[in-house]
């Protein structure tokens, strides 16, 4: 594409779960719009199964598609990175220097991993017994590192910003416990929770189940407590407690660290982003459209809905927003509204899970007529085997 403006009717930036789940609704409505996709990457990932991966359950290729055979058809995809957005003008601006303007936009542009921000751990994500699941190239390094630990202490974080899949840093540890007790090395080893947040889990039902999940198999927790460095050398994790403001060091033999998380720098430079408060796409909760600039809708983890950051998330959020940019389209009120609904699979071992799910009161918004909060094989099938296949044939289709 040259330099000059191009326009385009719906233009959805970031093909990912909340970007593709859009540009299909859109594409299967009875009069579609005409529709473009800005996005660089060429694979697209099932991210919820790297848990599984790092677990030693599935392998992580079975986790990794084609962008190309998820872009619906009548989609214009361009393969570019959003370098900036202007609101004002109604202009998209690519790395390429590709200038597109837009009747309607939609960012759905993920959310940003801010590895930078912990102190150390530039160049030793990988090895020496640090390992993480937030990022493909890495996830084999989990399974490895379980398989090769011997004993000592297994630390576990969970950082004081927003996160996608808020439940991914304690599944693994879960996992990790069940493991080393089946290989005998249980009674060797320390399984240690270090978490920003003040609790296990948010909502009152699930927590309380967690807490009896923890109790039993001796996770000591170590709440209020954010990793800012690692010692690679000394083998010591720096943790600010943030209820005292004073550093505690922690001895690791193997450390899973989950990032600090923001939105994308793209969005922080922009108008659209909400001024000192995160950077996140300033939409209204329930309508998901922008709260100055109408001609803009949001979802998923860039945006600022109060809500957790998952997929389960995005599958409820994408037929509201679909149905209000139409309405607004066709100059009609926006009736459609989005209750905060979100959904935890919470892995508890091998076998077993939580089905947490919720909305935006923290009250329970349960799918199945039985307690959730109990731990289920049924449940576990659900997240290894069901919910992929409705995703990849399902939600990236348009269809739920």
């Amino acid at each position: 594409m040259s330099a000059a403006t191009k326009h385009v009717s719906v233009l959805i930036l970031g093909a990912g779960s909340a970007g593709i789940s859009v540009a299909a609704r859109l594409r299967n409505s009875a009069q579609p719009p005409e529709v473009a996709i800005i996005d660089p990457s060429e694979h697209h990932y099932y991210q919820p199964l790297w848990t599984m991966v790092g677990g030693g359950v599935v392998k992580k290729e079975e986790t990794q598609r084609a962008q190309a055979d998820y872009i619906p058809d009548g989609v214009t995809w361009i393969r570019d990175a959003v370098e900036a957005i202007d609101p004002d003008h109604r202009i998209v601006v690519t790395s390429s220097g590709a200038r597109i303007s837009y009747d309607q936009l939609v960012i759905a542009l993920g959310i940003q991993l801010d590895w930078h921000k912990i102190e150390g751990l530039d160049g030793a994500l990988g090895k020496g017994g640090i390992i993480s699941n937030y990022r493909y190239d890495l996830v084999d390094s989990t399974w490895q590192a379980l398989q090769a630990f011997r004993g000592g202490n297994a630390v576990f974080t969970f950082p004081s910003t927003p996160i996608k899949c808020a439940g991914a840093p304690q599944k693994i540890m879960y996992l990790a416990d069940d493991y080393l007790r089946r290989q005998g090395v249980r009674d060797k080893s320390r399984v240690i929770f270090g978490s920003a947040g003040a609790a296990i889990f948010g909502v009152a039902k699930y927590r309380q189940a967690l807490e009896k999940v923890i109790a039993k198999k001796e996770i000591e927790t170590m709440f209020r407590h954010d990793l800012i460095a690692v010692r690679p050398k000394a083998r010591e994790a720096v943790f600010r407690h943030l209820d005292e403001n004073r550093d505690v060091v922690v001895n690791y033999d193997l450390l899973h660290v989950v990032p600090p998380q923001s939105a994308p720098d793209v969005i922080k430079k922009s108008p659209v982003a909400i001024a000192g408060a995160g950077g996140w796409v300033d939409v209204d909760k329930f309508t998901l459209q922008h709260t100055r600039y109408p001609d803009i809708f949001s979802l998923g983890d860039c945006s600022s809905l109060p809500c957790s950051r998952t997929g389960a998330a995005i599958r409820k959020q994408a037929p509201v927003l679909v149905e209000n940019l139409l309405a607004y389209r066709a100059q009609q009120p926006l009736t459609a509204r989005y209750d905060g609904y979100a959904s935890c699979p919470l892995v508890t071992g091998y076998g077993k899970l939580i089905l947490a799910e919720f909305d935006y009161d923290g009250k329970p918004a349960e799918s199945f007529p039985f307690n959730q909060a109990q731990e289920r094989y049924s449940m576990y099938a659900l997240k290894v085997h069901g919910l992929p296949e409705m995703y990849w044939n399902g939600m990236l289709r348009g269809r739920m």
